[in-house]
């Protein structure tokens, strides 16, 4: 009986993390059916998660701190789409007031729905790592991740080689998770590939309510590549990166002051 107590609890902070991803899904799917008037379905996707975060912060379920990481997100998930609908890589077809060089604004909330995420069930769980490899070797990992989106249109792409180091650099790095009174931990790596599938999944459902498609959906919907689960693997990964990095500081700075104290 405890186990399945255990994974209706573990079950219920994950569903709990989930809901800003969950909000866009259903955001997307309205707009779809739903034509908002005198206004583009692109803005009002923009609109409605705006004010979804807001409503999020005001009743406590995100932290000003939180809404700051979804912030950087929301910028560097921008500056990817815009680089890679430039590219050819997708497009947003629709029209919209809010979009900035064929790219609607809305969109740097899928990059940010992850930081949500990752924010959400950090706290959750009461999340902890050992054998972080240090600031550093994970920032100059996470850059040349973030970089090789962008250079491998014209040169060769490293994703394969930046995999093989992200083994390499977290083998020693396990995640420490609380459920209830009960400690678990798995390998940092086996979770960046549990969450890269989902929003593998995710990203199935997006393109299926018109979020946006990919050159070979705009005749009729298909199944997004297996090849993007890699992606977003490495996607995951820069933002445990930042996330991690930014929780370590934040505790730092909390134990200085309580020794100043």
């Amino acid at each position: 009986m405890k186990p399945i107590i255990q994974l209706l609890h573990f079950g219920y902070h994950q569903a709990m993390s989930c809901i800003f991803p969950v909000a866009i899904f259903i955001t997307l799917a309205l707009t779809r059916v739903i034509e908002i008037p005198f206004l583009y379905r692109y803005d009002a996707i923009l609109l409605i998660l705006l004010g979804v975060q807001f409503l999020m912060y005001r009743s406590g379920l995100e932290s000003i701190d939180e809404i700051k990481v979804i912030c950087i997100f929301h910028v560097i998930g921008l500056v990817l789409e815009i680089y890679k609908v430039w590219m050819g890589s997708w497009a947003y077809p629709e029209p919209g007031y809010t979009k900035l060089f064929g790219v609607p604004l809305y969109s740097g909330f899928m990059y940010a729905s992850v930081a949500s995420f990752m924010c959400q069930i950090w706290r959750r769980l009461r999340m902890d790592m050992t054998g972080w490899p240090g600031l550093i070797p994970s920032l100059l990992l996470g850059g040349a991740i973030y970089l090789n989106f962008f250079t491998h249109h014209f040169i060769p792409d490293f994703r394969w080689w930046l995999t093989v180091l992200v083994f390499i650099v977290f083998w020693k790095t396990w995640i420490i998770y609380r459920v209830r009174t009960v400690t678990y931990r798995m390998p940092l790596t086996f979770a960046f590939i549990i969450v890269g599938f989902f929003i593998w999944a995710a990203e199935n459902i997006a393109t299926f309510f018109d979020g946006w498609k990919y050159p070979d959906q705009h005749e009729t919907w298909q199944l997004v590549s297996f090849s993007k689960i890699s992606s977003w693997f490495l996607l995951v990964i820069i933002s445990v990166i930042i996330v991690a990095q930014l929780k370590h500081v934040k505790a730092s700075l909390t134990n200085h002051d309580s020794r100043l104290k």
